[in-house]
């Protein structure tokens, strides 16, 4: 434990009055999680402006044994990026790190500092006639560090990968203060490790993530956006199948959502309406993309998968959307169903993943049996069907008092879906992270095999655990005694 007047009067030092407060009402907007779930305390929020100011505070905690919470836009949704209640741990802001330092048109590859909000990247990237493709409905906060750290998804995974499949070279500081330095990005190199896998997904626990060079990709000469009614889930699973077998490579999204969901967009955003004139079980909102300069066949194929698809029942109604302004809107609803979901009242939120070609089984099978084992619930299962990742809501009965059921009866619902993802082998966690929502899920139903690689990792890496203390890595089980 740190003197903390001590520490304060170093960093402040260091960083100056600008990079370092302690100062409450600057302090609270981030000491509580975006789902208004978890709130801590902090010693301090500490903002560094570059690389080497990160690397030196990072030096100075090591040496106070002051731990460190990195946190990028705090929009994340596993508690990953808040303290906890002790007000031992220090808050390490990225967002004065807005450099883009490099973008590269002919190679199509940017390098960009840690607190680069994905809008802004996508600004960029456009400027230059590319694109990152990578979306989200937070991209006006996210920032690319904190999607680097928590392998963030997005609608357009089906085509492009997670946030992973991004990355082509990160630099670093470590928990002792070294800058790993790995930007250049290079086709071939077979030097060991790809020791920057290591820490895409590591939540800020092994390395705190402060610039990247992230793949562009050629900027969408068109596309074409539908709306399409469907009987179930089932036959949405095939309808992918159909586009994918179709389209290929223009399939750039393919997103699902059953009739309780865009009912309570609806609801939510009064002055929207839906998209078809008749109610269907389940909606599927696919979008076909042509890159510029050859856009010509484009529409020929989309009438052709969307023609053939009739004609096989794959789909009860379509419409495609007849300008940009109503392909937005169109995506505006899929981007409210979780705001709308949350206006309604408590839900246990899960982000699991199971194999692709189980997913229609799994929403089939298990959402009846939730709903029998705790009476009053309803389960909403949408998003992002072609990369087996739902966002698998369990909402509460009408009665429920919010922050009550979720610690009573929400918990046991978590687990039950936790279970029955593990039975299906697939995973609690899809692209939202860890954090310390999950964590002891994980240490309950993950392989030990992999558990105690990671502990050994977090260990050799942050021997003091300084780096986010309490985030992803489950502690070992205490060894029985004789």
């Amino acid at each position: 434990m740190t003197d903390a007047q001590t520490f304060h009067e170093a960093a402040a030092g260091l960083l100056g009055p600008r990079g370092f407060t302690c100062d409450p009402d600057l302090l609270d907007p981030w000491l509580t999680d975006w789902r208004g779930r978890y709130t801590g305390r902090a010693l301090g929020l500490a903002s560094p402006t570059s690389t080497e100011e990160v690397a030196q505070f990072v030096r100075l905690c090591a040496e106070h044994g002051v731990p460190i919470v990195a946190q990028g836009g705090n929009s994340g949704m596993s508690g990953g990026a808040t303290p906890d209640d002790t007000g031992d741990s220090v808050i390490l802001s990225l967002r004065r790190m807005t450099a883009i330092r490099h973008l590269e048109k002919d190679s199509m590859q940017i390098t960009c500092e840690a607190g680069v909000i994905l809008q802004t990247l996508h600004e960029a990237a456009e400027k230059e006639g590319l694109r990152f493709p990578l979306t989200l409905g937070g991209k006006g906060s996210a920032t690319v560090g904190g999607l680097i750290s928590t392998n963030a998804g997005g609608t357009q995974v089906l085509r492009h990968g997670t946030m992973r499949a991004q990355v082509l070279g990160i630099e670093a500081v470590l928990a002792n203060g070294d800058v790993f330095s790995g930007l250049v990005p290079l086709k071939k190199d077979n030097r060991g490790f790809d020791l920057k896998q290591v820490l895409i997904g590591s939540e800020g626990t092994l390395g705190i993530v402060t610039a990247a060079t992230l793949q562009l990709a050629p900027a969408i000469g068109e596309r074409r956006v539908a709306w399409v009614g469907l009987a179930g889930i089932a036959q949405a699973r095939q309808l992918l199948m159909h586009c994918e077998q179709q389209a290929g490579d223009a399939l750039e999204g393919f997103e699902v959502l059953p009739r309780h969901c865009l009912d309570a967009v609806l609801a939510y955003l009064p002055d929207t309406r839906s998209p078809l004139e008749n109610e269907h079980a389940w909606y599927a909102l696919i979008e076909l993309v042509a890159p510029a300069g050859a856009t010509d066949g484009l529409d020929t194929l989309v009438e052709t998968v969307f023609e053939t698809a009739m004609e096989r029942e794959l789909l009860e109604d379509a419409v495609i959307a007849a300008n940009e302004s109503q392909a937005e809107s169109f995506w505006h609803l899929r981007e409210s169903i979780s705001p709308a979901e949350r206006a309604i009242g408590p839900a246990m939120q899960h982000d699991i993943s199971v194999p692709v070609s189980r997913m229609a089984e799994f929403v089939e099978t298990v959402s009846p049996q939730i709903e029998t084992r705790f009476p009053g619930t309803l389960v909403a299962g949408f998003g992002h069907l072609g990369d087996g990742n739902i966002h698998y809501h369990v909402l509460a009965p009408e009665a429920a008092v919010a922050g009550e059921w979720e610690e009573r009866e929400g918990k046991a619902i978590s687990a039950f879906v936790h279970d029955r993802v593990t039975e299906y082998g697939g995973s609690l966690s899809a692209e939202h992270g860890i954090g310390q929502m999950k964590r002891d899920e994980l240490g309950r139903l993950g392989d030990p095999v992999s558990l105690r690689l990671m502990r050994s990792i977090k260990q050799a890496l942050d021997p003091q655990g300084l780096l986010n203390p309490g985030k992803l890595v489950p502690l070992a089980p205490e060894t029985a005694r004789p």
